[in-house]
């Protein structure tokens, strides 16, 4: 089966974005999972589900994504044998998500190389699986050793840095493992989950109005680009249409989510090259854009103002003007400390080829969102499928071919820009309308996908409703999923300092995968 006779066979999902789902066999599975690898497509997520309680056994869900859109693929899978073919062979990001479905629901990939546990830690035992339904949440286990077999690199001169899970700094948790010689990196490996709080399973109890209110809270600096997502899924599932201004007002917040994080950003880049001036400034512009979102829209990170059938918040005139102005403010300052970092000698012999992923390597591990648009990979929802507002406004996508931090910086700048113009042109033609429509019941056992362009990359969240308005199984997907593994090959070669430096162009979530 080809891509195009996928979608010729089954239905496009309601809603904007051009979605298509259908159950597959193992032998389909892999011939669209070649297929769309073929076309220079990607994996956008990978997810199970339990369907015993509705005399089903389990099924595992595969998102792909090509030229036409995402195409979304359901395994039937036997409660007796729950096992599949690995998929990592053609998409290494698959393997992490592959093993945390073992770990989750204990679906099986036959023929992966690596079996490791990924979120369990030792949190409880083996051979239990929290997102099966007869799991008790209530149960408690006694904490056990925690062994965790690294990849062992030997060899004369060869020395290992073990850096977290605990840093120094006020960052959430991960476990770096550096293999060196001398101050020079020949293999990192990364051990993440430490952020694990069981929000998959939180959800299996919520509503589908209830569930708003956390997915907006699955990552910290993501919170319009989650809810949006949310919304999205909610609003397919009910076939509901938001209004034109609740759309444009959305569209407004999600691009001031991305330049607040790219300002915050660039100010760390600038702090990590000793520029501290840069670091001062950016957080000055970060901060007095915050305070006026904070009393535009009542939350300084716009948490619950996207919610199911529109928002939760409105913009006047007086609000429109403020709002201008910040922007003007920021564009006309940003633009002026770009001269200075690109004339920074010390800040640019720091940027220029530290951590490059040249762009067949992106391609190939499958790097997305804003570092793998540095590295020639030109993917962007608001460009690529767009939907309202974003399909009249023209998006114009950044790219670059380098693909090292200083690509990713000038990236962060370009985005800047695009991201002001766009709210600009928001603003100045704000339609009239509702601020919230009523979301219609939605029958049990449909899916729902939400996808939005993040300031990080590809936001999925994937709906499968319950009985009651209620939700079956939510499963929200990070960009970072993709994008971690790809940091252990972009500090191969770099010396140890650098790292920080490099992990902080690309800015990945540790909550936004420890679900």
């Amino acid at each position: 089966m080809t891509p195009t006779e996928f979608t010729a066979k089954h239905p496009r999902l309601a809603g904007s974005m051009p979605v298509w789902h259908g159950n597959v066999d193992e032998d389909e599975l892999r011939t669209l999972c070649e297929a769309v690898k073929q076309e220079g497509g990607k994996l956008l997520a990978l997810w199970g589900s339990d369907e015993q309680p509705r005399g089903n056994g389990y099924a595992l869900h595969v998102a792909l994504v090509n030229a036409g859109g995402m195409l979304c693929l359901s395994l039937p899978l036997s409660a007796s044998h729950a096992a599949y073919p690995d998929l990592s062979e053609l998409f290494p990001a698959a393997a992490r998500m592959q093993r945390a479905t073992f770990d989750m629901l204990g679906l099986h990939a036959v023929g992966a190389d690596d079996h490791r546990k990924w979120l369990r830690h030792a949190a409880w035992p083996p051979g239990l699986h929290p997102l099966r339904k007869s799991f008790d949440i209530n149960s408690k286990y006694s904490i056990e050793s925690d062994s965790y077999e690294f990849i062992q690199v030997s060899g004369d001169g060869v020395h290992e840095i073990p850096v977290g899970p605990v840093h120094a700094g006020t960052i959430e948790p991960g476990h770096f493992r550096f293999s060196i010689i001398g101050d020079r990196v020949l293999r990192l490996e990364e051990r993440l989950g430490y952020k694990h709080k069981g929000i998959e399973k939180r959800f299996e109890s919520m509503s589908l109005q209830q569930g708003a209110k956390l997915a907006g809270r699955i990552s910290g600096d993501s919170t319009v680009a989650y809810a949006w997502a949310y919304a999205q899924a909610v609003e397919s599932l009910g076939g509901t249409t938001p209004s034109d201004r609740a759309l444009a007002l959305r569209a407004v917040m999600l691009e001031l989510e991305r330049i607040h994080n790219h300002l915050g950003d660039l100010g760390y880049l600038g702090n990590d090259v000793a520029l501290a001036f840069g670091f001062a400034q950016f957080w000055i512009l970060k901060e007095d854009l915050l305070r006026v979102i904070g009393e535009l829209f009542g939350h300084r990170y716009m948490m619950d103002k996207i919610i199911p059938g529109g928002v939760a918040c409105n913009i006047d005139a007086p609000g429109h003007e403020k709002l201008r102005a910040t922007l003007t403010h920021i564009e006309q300052t940003s633009a002026r400390l770009r001269e200075i970092y690109d004339e920074h000698s010390g800040a640019q012999d720091r940027f220029l080829t530290t951590g490059r992923v040249a762009p067949e390597l992106a391609a190939q591990l499958g790097l997305t969102g804003l570092p793998g648009r540095a590295s020639g990979q030109a993917w962007d929802l608001r460009a690529d499928f767009p939907c309202a507002p974003y399909d009249s406004l023209e998006v114009q996508m950044a790219t670059h071919r380098n693909g090292d931090v200083a690509a990713r910086v000038m990236l962060r700048f370009e985005e800047i820009k695009e991201s002001v113009r766009l709210i600009r042109a928001l603003l100045g033609s704000l339609p009239e309308g509702t601020l919230v429509e009523e979301v219609a019941v939605v029958a049990p056992g449909k899916l729902g996908i939400g996808w939005v362009e993040g300031w990080r990359g590809e936001i999925m969240v994937a709906l499968h409703s319950g009985k009651d308005n209620s939700i079956h199984r939510l499963h929200p997907h990070d960009p970072s999923w993709q994008n971690w593994p790809v940091l252990e090959h972009a500090i191969i070669g770099n010396i140890v300092p650098d790292f920080p430096l490099i992990n902080k162009s690309f800015n990945l979530s540790y909550s936004g995968q420890d679900l």
